[in-house]
């Protein structure tokens, strides 16, 4: 909405415009053209100004009509199709863009919701499993459609109709993902290569490792396919992930309470509570708090989550918008395990140990401990130019004891053949982020176009780092393992300091939408970073700057519901690998290729996509097996990896009553001598959701679907072959305030490995297991 001219309406002036609007015997006849120019023709001709997103009018065009009588009916029957709706508000016309609410529908601006601003693409409260707008993969808000990549939402519906508690859980559930777990860590890959960062509110971490968000304080996820250097700066070609914080939305005192019961003794309860802090309501808050309390399949396994967040949403004036807010996680797990199971017996044969075998004890410890400080600023100007700050700074504290056995068991007395390692981390890190941009749209030959620049600064600093192993006094104390019945005895051990390290990027970007014509929009940016690593013992220092992140993408409208696109983007990552001469190699170099079609239905509500890709990493530091001066490898920079491969899905509403969310994605990836590369990743993965609502009930299914995976090669290797989970879902709404339902996830109780990564590292994915909800609003 253009902010400006709404402000400037005066009382007198609005009421007669709108007294004349809607009295008004006006005949109307518009041939097809852009829906844009229908509406100026409408507006001028009804002598009523009008108010639009400019997003929302690009590419679409209107519906020619003949002789009909009455400005509101006009836009109806010109916007009809279209995904939005006019309303005659404060002598205005007043486009705004339709949601799913349930089986009903409302409207929805992007910026201001009756008095209130509103974070774009806000899915919370919609229903929906799709949403009108994202911008991980450019800054841009631009719909799923307008995206020149393969974009995914994972929205508030969506979460809570699979009951997806936690970042690990969501993983599991996105198509195109492959999770290789090792203990409390979980390596992610997508499209062949690992996934090393993700993104809060837009801003990029790589600090995830074992802490396991919980999704309770988010609105929701938003996923890009693909390298997203223009939005992160370093990391690996393979997927961004945006998880996007809740905020206060509410003009009155609103919440719920959630109690949930289910398998391995997990309870939990929450409570999420909104209100308004002044009389204007321009000041909101909003408090969640959450407890956990788990056990597991695994023996020994105990787990406790508690996670406290508050934000304060604050409308300074009608243009200026403040957010400010702080998280706390803390996650105590006791008798973890570090590392698997051993794969094979003495005598070769693979070992089949119960699924709830645990390579841990009643005193080993994984603790994580997050509090998270940000700060969000707007500030509209004219035409809606903007400004805009994000600053967040996260503190991270990690406890860890743990043991791990390598070697071989031996099968008629379970005795283990191998050593008994004992680990202990204590680490403390510190990160920064700071994002600062302008948002200048602009219209140029009555076609509307944006740019967008900024900086942007990310430290991730190891405060502390206190880390020693040990297998000799493991050894005295435990000098064999029975596999048969696991007790290792805590050898006590004391810690090392260890030198701890920092990396700085910083960053100026832009990124641009221009629309060449009325159907064609041309999507470019550049990145410029500057990346630096330093530790404590200078080994290892590096720095590269002025390092170039180039993103272009085509978009063509094929028709109302249709388009085509084509996009080039890259992503580079620094590398340890050394020349002759000791001196560092450049980073690695990704580049992504991808192009497809898109689809958009039912007024927005439902969102398709086939997509094809290529993906290459060039400039891989390879070992030539010489020692340099130093004493380090010397390496040179290959070719490395190519992926190559095609996604295809759909989300969003077939029905009023029935919802879908689908996506299957088939990949091969070679290095540069023609051999696979990760074959952990399963090479075609499918994902289906499906909901279906009967007055009061609904009900859901969903199926997961990973091909033949394995690890290692000839006599050592470990397959797992392609398997299918199925989940279930059942809803009832007692009430307008209280409502039930139940989940059971892996209902076949399907027995597959969810890491395999070596012969001494094997760990089976959770069996079948339930979980029953109450919640109450009010």
């Amino acid at each position: 909405m253009n902010l400006f001219k709404k402000s400037l309406l005066s009382p007198a002036v609005a009421l007669l415009l709108y007294s004349s609007a809607m009295a008004d015997d006006l005949t109307y006849s518009i041939e097809k053209q852009s829906l844009k120019d229908a509406i100026e023709t409408i507006s001028k001709k009804s002598n009523t100004p009008y108010i639009a997103n400019s997003s929302f009018l690009d590419g679409k065009t209107s519906n020619a009509i003949k002789n009909i009588k009455g400005t509101k009916n006009a836009l109806d029957e010109v916007l009809k199709n279209s995904g939005l709706e006019a309303v005659m508000e404060d002598g205005a016309i007043i486009i705004k863009k339709k949601v799913v609410v349930g089986s009903g529908t409302v409207l929805e601006e992007v910026n201001i919701s009756e008095g209130i601003y509103l974070p774009s693409g806000t899915t919370e409260g919609s229903g929906s499993y799709t949403t009108g707008s994202t911008n991980t993969a450019t800054k841009l808000d631009l719909s799923l459609r307008d995206t020149p990549q393969t974009v995914l939402v994972y929205t508030r519906q969506k979460l809570d109709d699979q009951n997806i508690k936690s970042i690990d859980e969501l993983l599991s559930k996105i198509s195109g993902v492959s999770m290789n777990r090792v203990d409390e860590r979980l390596n992610v890959s997508a499209r062949g290569f690992d996934v090393d960062y993700y993104l809060y509110d837009g801003i990029p971490t790589s600090l995830i490792d074992s802490n396991d968000p919980d999704l309770i304080v988010y609105d929701r996820v938003e996923i890009v396919k693909g390298a997203n250097g223009l939005m992160t700066g370093a990391g690996n070609p393979a997927m961004g992930m945006n998880i996007i914080r809740k905020h206060a939305n509410a003009k009155e005192f609103t919440g719920n309470i959630d109690l949930r019961a289910g398998s391995w003794d997990d309870y939990s309860a929450s409570l999420d509570i909104q209100t308004p802090l002044n009389s204007d309501k321009t000041i909101r808050g909003r408090f969640v708090a959450k407890h956990e309390d788990t056990k597991s399949f695994l023996d020994f396994y105990e787990k406790t989550n508690d996670i406290f967040y508050g934000v304060v949403d604050i409308d300074l004036t009608d243009i200026t918008y403040l957010s400010l807010g702080v998280s706390y996680e803390n996650i105590q797990r006791d008798g973890t395990r570090w590392g698997g199971l051993p794969a094979f017996y003495s005598d070769g044969s693979k070992t089949n140990f119960s699924r709830s075998k645990n390579v841990g004890s009643d005193w080993t410890y994984w603790d994580d401990r997050t509090t998270t400080y940000f700060v969000d600023f707007k500030q509209y100007f004219y035409n809606d130019i903007s400004l805009n700050l994000g600053y967040s700074s996260r503190h991270m504290n990690k406890d860890m004891l743990g043991t791990y056995f390598s070697g071989l068991v031996d099968k008629e007395t379970g005795v283990g053949i191998g050593d008994i390692t004992t680990g202990l981390w204590k680490k403390k890190d510190e990160e920064n982020n700071l994002d600062l941009y302008t948002s200048i749209p602009f219209e140029l030959k009555k076609l509307d176009h944006e740019i967008i620049t900024g900086i942007s600064y990310n430290k991730s600093d190891t405060k502390e780092y206190d880390f020693v192993t040990d297998n000799v006094s493991s050894s005295i104390i435990n000098p064999t393992i029975n596999f048969n019945h696991i007790n290792i005895l805590n050898p006590y051990l004391q810690l090392n300091t260890s030198p701890a390290d920092k990396i700085v990027q910083k960053a100026y970007y832009i990124a641009s939408r221009f629309s060449l014509m009325e159907y064609l929009k041309l999507i470019a940016g550049v990145r410029v970073s500057s990346w630096e690593y330093e530790s404590d013992n200078g080994n290892s220092n590096r720095k590269f700057d002025n390092e170039l992140v180039p993103y272009v993408g085509l978009i063509y409208d094929i028709d109302n519901n249709h388009s085509i696109y084509a996009s080039y983007t890259t992503i580079f990552k620094p590398q340890s690998s050394r020349d002759a001469d000791d001196k560092f190699l450049d980073p690695i170099n990704g580049k992504n290729y991808e192009s497809g079609i898109k689809g958009e239905y039912l007024d927005g509500h439902l969102n398709t996509y086939l997509s094809v890709f290529r993906i290459e990493q060039d400039g891989v530091g390879e070992s030539t097996g010489q020692i340099n001066s130093n004493g380090n490898d010397i390496s040179v920079a290959k070719k490395g990896v190519t992926s190559k491969g095609f996604e295809i899905g759909a989300s969003g509403k077939i029905t009023d009553d029935f919802s879908l969310d689908f996506g299957l994605v088939n990949f091969e990836a070679k290095d540069a001598n023609g051999e696979k590369f990760t074959t952990t990743n399963s090479r075609t993965t499918a994902n289906v959701w499906a909901k279906y609502v009967i007055d009061n009930y609904r009900a859901g299914a969903g199926l997961n679907y990973k091909s033949k995976f394995y690890s290692g090669s000839g006599a050592t290797q470990i397959t797992q072959d392609a398997f299918i989970t199925i989940d279930l879902m059942a809803g009832y709404k007692a009430s307008k305030s209280l409502n039930f339902q139940l989940n059971i996830n892996n209902i076949f109780d399907e027995e597959y490995y969810e890491g395999l990564s070596d012969a001494n590292n094997l760990l089976y994915g959770t069996p079948r297991n339930f979980t029953v909800g109450m919640k109450y609003s009010f």
